[in-house]
């Protein structure tokens, strides 16, 4: 998902898409395309909007990270679960891993997480990790299972990792909103007794504020110089 705004970056964001931000020097999404790639993701759908020509000229075709890539375009910034449906409208199919296009994850997660999904034969599935106060969406787990999201006993908060069965797609569908959120069809699910596996990862990285851009590529402009 690479269509936000990112507004809370401006003014950076209004020259610059996030997901071409740097981090260790490096556009956030090109590490997440080979992250994918290291898990054994064949083939990946960008969903692009807010100057989508930057993403899409930087991404291409995808072979510089070992990955097949194809777009679709959100017009409007109308949600998480609206992505979604434009990818599948696109020709992305099921199971599907939902990423946001803004975070960078400690090195082997992502391949791990894919792993123990995969492995696991839930339908559903979420990242989740140590809660802090960052405001993050708070998630109650239980037993390995992803009891609460965004209630107020959750332990743990959502990373922005979604995994999704062919028989999850259905509660994607005429939800409330805008926005059309991955989490509303995730609770829907969950009230039609669909699991979700509550998936671990260590802690992650994202520019939030324009100040972000200089902490999270300190130590690269450091060793350069």
């Amino acid at each position: 998902m690479a269509a936000g705004e990112g507004r809370r970056l401006r003014p950076l964001t209004e020259r610059w898409p996030k997901p071409i931000l740097p981090i260790d020097g490096m556009p956030v999404i090109c590490r997440l395309l080979r992250d994918l790639a290291g898990a054994g993701c064949q083939r990946a759908t960008v969903v692009t909007g807010h100057l989508a020509e930057q993403v899409e000229a930087l991404v291409g075709d995808g072979s510089a990270f070992g990955i097949g890539v194809r777009f679709a375009r959100q017009p409007e910034p109308l949600g998480s679960a609206d992505a979604v449906l434009r990818a599948l409208a696109a020709g992305a199919e099921a199971p599907l891993i939902v990423s946001a296009a803004d975070t960078v994850f400690a090195a082997g997660d992502l391949r791990r997480i894919c792993s123990e999904w995969t492995a696991s034969g839930v339908p559903a599935g979420l990242a989740v990790r140590e809660r802090g106060g960052d405001g993050k969406t708070p998630v109650h787990v239980e037993s390995g299972r992803v009891v609460e999201i965004g209630g107020a006993r959750g332990e743990r908060t959502a990373a922005p990792v979604w995994f999704l069965a062919a028989s999850v797609l259905p509660a994607l569908d005429a939800l409330p909103g805008p926005p059309f959120e991955l989490a509303s069809a995730f609770r829907r699910g969950q009230g039609a007794g669909i699991e979700i596996l509550a998936l671990e990862v260590g802690p992650t990285r994202d520019l939030t504020r324009p100040e972000d851009v200089v902490v999270e590529n300190f130590p690269y402009l450091w060793r350069s110089v």
